[in-house]
């Protein structure tokens, strides 16, 4: 079960929403990230109005330094 703790059922609640620039222009399997809060949100780009998980910043920087390493699996 996921605590309502580290989600939020409408992203639009925060603001500063931003790409990757690496997401590119037509490629639908985004995430964005809203700048300015002390945890992180993050969102499907595709579902701007949907739900967001908020991350603590340690859990965030953890994910992202296993997704550069290649530490997760690929679908």
């Amino acid at each position: 079960m996921v605590s309502s703790r580290h989600t939020t059922p409408h992203a639009s609640a925060f603001t500063g929403w931003f790409k990757s620039s690496y997401s590119g222009g037509s490629n639908g399997d985004c995430l964005e990230i809203a700048r300015g809060y002390a945890d992180v949100p993050v969102r499907d780009s595709k579902a701007p109005h949907g739900p967001a998980l908020v991350f603590e910043p340690s859990a965030w920087s953890a994910f992202i330094t296993a997704v550069k390493r290649g530490e997760l699996p690929t679908i």
